[in-house]
């Protein structure tokens, strides 16, 4: 299993309506992509203050593997979805935090 984790440091001026927006595209791709399990959305929580880097908010894909995350990568919707995070993002790409992980069963 591929666990796909984003962590946005949303500009200031984006709205709630707009967050929950892109977060909600992303959910709907669960639909229509083979192998996309589940998505986790939310804010920190963490008791270590600071250490989330301004990274406030984000979400967690699980894919049954390297394919499915990779045909999640590719699709027209996702990238669709991906250019709203880059422009909502606090200096672009530069606001955004991915790493993937390897979840052995």
């Amino acid at each position: 299993m591929i666990r796909h984790c984003v962590f946005i440091r949303f500009r200031p001026e984006i709205s709630e309506e707009e967050k929950a927006t892109i977060f909600d595209e992303i959910v709907a791709l669960k639909s229509r992509l083979p192998g996309f399990m589940a998505a986790h959305i939310g804010g920190n929580v963490s008791p270590e203050v600071g250490m989330d880097k301004g990274h406030g908010l984000g979400f967690i894909v699980d894919f049954t593997d390297a394919a499915a995350r990779d045909a999640y990568l590719e699709d027209e919707e996702h990238r669709k979805t991906g250019a709203k995070i880059v422009a909502a993002a606090e200096g672009g790409v530069a606001g955004i935090f991915v790493y993937d992980l390897e979840i052995a069963a």
